[in-house]
């Protein structure tokens, strides 16, 4: 196996900097890809956070004047990961999360922040760094996606390049009179370069000039070319349909293992599973929910928006919460929808709790301590919780898109005859078909057998990064041949 050099860029990664599942992804898959002779280093810019984990750091470079000020490449290490990043204080050095200001709203600069981001990396792909040459470049979502076009304008030799998308919705579009200040000649803005309905599209043009388009699930991969799902791009995704493919996101197994979970009051496994028991209580009291062993508790681990379908589950809290049932839920976003939950906690005391923020030990509390898990996502590129849940024995419900599609069985009488059941499904994404499925799972938890049932077969699938890390190994050598 010909090793092989592939730098990923990012504009999050866990452990270090995150906002969704972006981070998770370009996290766990460097150490994945190590077992399939791929070197990966990771490039990301140079938030705060960033800089202050960033052990034994070097300068590799100095750039004087680098879209608006003096920057410099440095390498090292953070969080188990190596490590290129772009420390550029009139860039990066700021408060608020990575794309937004305090007040909630875009940074006005975005464009030239992650334009920064996409012209190293193509430094880094001429040769900047000659102690590592990658041989593919791996650009994550709109951030990165001015790496390809950057690269179009250098000679060859030049680096194969993937392009993934995490979430089409998120475009990165900026204004036309933009481009000559983002180093960009007016050659490329066309409709075969960064042009998008007149103004600058990152991803669309990342799309159109990368060697290769993957997404993290095969459902997403066909939606995304549907008018109804494509979200404009789904012209030139069909176009280029020979090259797009869809690679189902895994978990990082050793972070998410009830088996050794630190976060958890009791460890447990698939042989073990009366151990949850603690853990479900441990979660009760934590958010005021009445102690009953027998109540089925529903968890929500979720950004809280019309994308993931919260609407519904309250829509539906009436029907959900009928027979004693409960809801857990951790998570921020749509501020109506955090004040919906907020009122319905006092509406329905002790069996409604919520946490609105973001809670790494309660995420894991929630996947050990709920019986079951709500994702009843509009959209859904791959989603991450419900492969959480899987491996923590709470059984997902879920609605029939995207990479929930392709990760959960669903419990109808053949596949739980088959012993093949994994959870719930539920489609089209509207109310009374949640509401369905909310009474299917509802039945189901009365048979307690069948229930484990479904339990340990979640918990022996292999959601791990693996398969993926094998498939991603061979998309890179394919545009690298030896």
């Amino acid at each position: 196996m010909k090793p092989l050099n592939v730098l990923s860029v990012t504009s999050e990664v866990f452990p270090i900097i995150k906002t969704g599942g972006l981070a998770d992804v370009a996290g766990a898959l460097p150490s994945a890809l190590a077992q399939e002779g791929v070197t990966v280093v990771t490039m990301v810019p140079g938030y705060p956070a960033v800089l202050k984990s960033l052990e034994r750091s070097e300068v590799l470079h100095q750039y004087p004047s680098f879209f608006g000020g003096a920057a410099r490449l440095l390498s090292g290490r953070a969080g188990g990961l190596n490590l290129f990043v772009i420390d550029a204080p009139h860039l990066f050095e700021r408060p608020g999360s990575p794309y937004l200001a305090p007040n909630g709203r875009d940074w006005p600069d975005n464009a030239r922040r992650f334009a920064a981001l996409g012209l190293a990396a193509a430094d880094i792909g001429q040769g900047l760094t000659p102690g590592f040459i990658p041989d593919v470049i791996h650009a994550h979502d709109w951030q990165a996606g001015l790496v390809p076009v950057y690269l179009s304008l250098t000679g060859d030799p030049r680096p194969g390049t993937v392009i993934t998308i995490h979430n089409i919705a998120f475009q990165g579009i900026f204004p036309a009179d933009l481009l000559f200040e983002l180093g960009l000649p007016t050659s490329v803005f066309t409709v075969d370069g960064v042009e998008y309905y007149g103004q600058i599209g990152f991803l669309k043009a990342g799309l159109q000039l990368a060697d290769r388009i993957t997404t993290v699930s095969p459902t997403y991969a066909k939606e995304i070319q549907t008018p109804e799902g494509g979200m404009g791009l789904d012209g030139l995704l069909r176009a280029r349909s020979n090259i797009v493919s869809g690679i189902l996101n895994g978990i990082d197994d050793k972070v998410w293992d009830p088996s050794t979970d630190a976060h958890l009051a009791r460890p447990y496994d698939r042989n073990s599973l009366e151990a949850r028991a603690l853990n479900k209580r441990t979660l009760q009291e934590r958010l005021g929910l009445k102690p009953d062993p027998d109540a089925l508790l529903f968890g929500v681990v979720s950004r809280l928006s019309e994308q993931k379908g919260l609407d519904l589950v309250l829509a539906g809290l009436s029907r959900l919460l009928a027979d004693g049932a409960q809801l857990a839920l951790l998570g921020a976003g749509d501020k109506a929808l955090e004040d919906s939950f907020q009122t319905a906690r006092i509406v329905y005391p002790g069996q409604v709790g919520c946490f609105i923020g973001y809670d790494e030990k309660l995420a894991h509390q929630i996947q050990g301590g709920s019986d079951a898990l709500l994702v009843p996502s509009r959209f859904e590129p791959c989603g991450l919780t419900q492969l959480c849940a899987m491996r923590y024995g709470s059984i997902p419900i879920v609605s029939r898109v995207g990479g929930l599609a392709d990760t959960i069985i669903d419990a109808n009488e053949m596949a739980i005859a088959t012993s093949a059941a994994t959870g719930f499904q539920f489609g089209p994404v509207n109310l009374g078909a949640a509401l369905d499925a909310f009474d299917r799972a509802k039945n189901l938890w009365r048979d307690k057998d069948a229930w484990r049932r479904l339990q340990v077969n979640g918990m022996g699938a292999d959601v791990s990064w693996h398969r993926p890390a094998r498939q991603y190994a061979s998309l890179y050598r394919s545009l690298r041949p030896s």
